[in-house]
């Protein structure tokens, strides 16, 4: 453990009614105290938001048992976390854009999620008139060195794919920098939650990543029912599990033949898709929904059909020894191994600064799986293998998703075998609390936080997986060739929507 850290927690005591993970008020100088530690290796930052009058930290202390918030109320500025712990930077700058509140010391003062358009500064906290700008002019980082040249990508893309710009500085066919330009799909996300009630903001939730829906989706049921004190049926956190690991599998198939597919080998990208639709056929036919979206809810679940359990046993039964066969193929083909072997590696050292979850830290060697390391019901009464890799490159990212499909088969088969009868929800009550969770969503893990006043969202924050793993795909691509990117970015596959609130 942290003991510098450990004891700077102990001197204070939680707030009341915040859930599970304690929560302290805390000033300036232990607030600079913890980026200090952290920028030491001390933790791992979770998250960082604002609120109308505080910012909120949530980190994970090396050595506790769980996690913690800490919170600083301000007026206007506040000590840089970013100074000292560079995963904090673009959080900090987003906060600053939605609330005004400016991180003082900060090592990139630039605008992030506001890009001129919006004719307001800070619209969730002054909401003072700001003058529209020229959404294209954004002062990137300039690379120096002879024979440089700078190619600018999107951020409207070839394919259909969501928006975000990419500014590589190239030695001939070596990219020696990228840098990332995001939040061209910023939705005002927190601004929609605030003052919403819980149905209503649950569908808003659900909204955030289309293809982590259902990870949103429970954590945002386990952060309110954390608030309220709730606990669901145990038919309901089954089903729960269930649907998220149908949507791991759905999307890992997805990406697995799309890497293969930007690595020039579509044979492999075909069959994938003929086992992602099945995968999302059957969830259709047992929740009502391709993508389950809306059917995890404060509460419990919208219950599945008749016959549910043993459709998506035909189901695995139907992919299960194909996937194997392609998995062989993607193993035994030199050609498709020379394209994703040594190619966008990642070190472990940053995965472990940045604490990247999902499959671009384990594939980098951080052993981190908040369903293991967090537990939380199904997944805290089954033993189940968490896949880590050391090379870091687009093949092991490849293999922890093959490994992720294995497991999830597995955990699936567990609970349909054995699924409780039962209600599936119980009704909320009103009230007011705290509550915060994550979950682990195909990417990685997604934190969610609540503040409940009178029975409504008075605050809600989500954090997607994505916030700390496009930095790391800057670093990936650096000394390799530009026809890579695809390769690389494909292998990360964040979340553009989810990252741009």
């Amino acid at each position: 453990m942290s003991e510098r850290l450990a004891a700077l927690i102990a001197e204070w005591t939680p707030v009341a009614g915040h859930r599970p993970w304690p929560r302290y008020e805390i000033n300036d100088a232990t607030w600079v105290t913890i980026a200090q530690e952290l920028g030491k290796g001390g933790g791992d930052l979770l998250g960082l938001w604002g609120d109308k009058d505080q910012v909120h930290l949530a980190m994970r202390v090396a050595g506790a048992a769980e996690p913690c918030v800490v919170s600083l109320r301000m007026t206007s500025d506040f000590p840089s976390v970013g100074r000292f712990h560079a995963p904090a930077i673009r959080l900090e700058r987003a906060v600053r854009d939605l609330y005004g509140f400016t991180p003082f010391s900060a090592p990139d003062r630039r605008p992030w999620l506001d890009h001129g358009a919006w004719g307001l500064r800070a619209p969730l906290g002054a909401r003072s008139p700001s003058m529209r700008r020229d959404p294209a002019m954004y002062d990137f980082l300039p690379a120096l060195g002879e024979g440089l040249h700078q190619i600018p990508v999107g951020p409207v893309h070839a394919g259909i794919i969501e928006p975000g710009h990419f500014r590589f500085s190239v030695n001939g066919e070596i990219v020696a920098r990228l840098e990332e330009r995001l939040g061209y799909v910023h939705k005002g996300i927190d601004g929609l939650l605030a003052g919403a009630d819980i149905e209503r903001a649950a569908k808003v939730v659900a909204r955030i990543s289309g293809d982590s829906t259902v990870a949103y989706s429970f954590s945002f049921a386990r952060a309110v029912e954390a608030a309220l004190q709730i606990d669901p049926p145990p038919r309901a956190k089954i089903l729960r599990g269930v649907m998220a690991e149908l949507e791991r599998i759905a999307n890992h198939l997805g990406d697995i033949g799309a890497i293969c597919n930007d690595a020039s080998f579509s044979l492999i990208h075909a069959h994938c898709g003929i086992f992602r639709e099945r995968v999302l056929a059957a969830a259709d036919r047992a929740f009502g929904h391709r993508l389950m979206m809306d059917r995890v809810v404060p509460g419990g679940v919208e219950d599945a059909g008749p016959g549910a359990a043993r459709g998506l046993q035909v189901m695995l039964d139907e992919i299960e020894k194909p996937f194997a066969e392609i998995v062989r193929l993607y193993d035994d083909t030199p050609s498709l191994q020379d394209r994703t072997c040594a190619t966008g590696i990642v070190g472990k050292d940053l995965v472990a600064q940045w604490a990247a979850g999902g499959h671009v830290g384990r594939a980098s060697g951080r052993d981190f799986d908040c369903r293991r390391d967090f537990p939380y019901a199904p997944y805290n009464d089954v033993p189940f293998k968490v896949p880590v890799f050391t090379a870091g490159d687009v093949d092991a990212r490849v293999w922890v998703r093959i490994r992720e499909v294995e497991q999830s088969i597995a955990l699936l088969r567990h609970w349909l075998g054995s699924l409780p009868s039962g209600p599936a929800r119980v009704e909320l009550r009103d009230g007011s609390g705290e509550g915060i969770a994550m979950t682990e969503a195909f990417r990685g893990d997604v934190l969610v936080s609540v503040r409940i006043e009178g029975g409504r969202i008075a605050r809600a924050h989500a954090r997607d997986a994505s916030w700390f793993q496009w930095p790391l795909l800057e670093a990936a691509i650096k000394n390799n060739i530009v026809a890579d990117f695809p390769l690389c970015n494909k292998s990360f596959n964040c979340s553009y929507s989810g990252h741009d609130l």
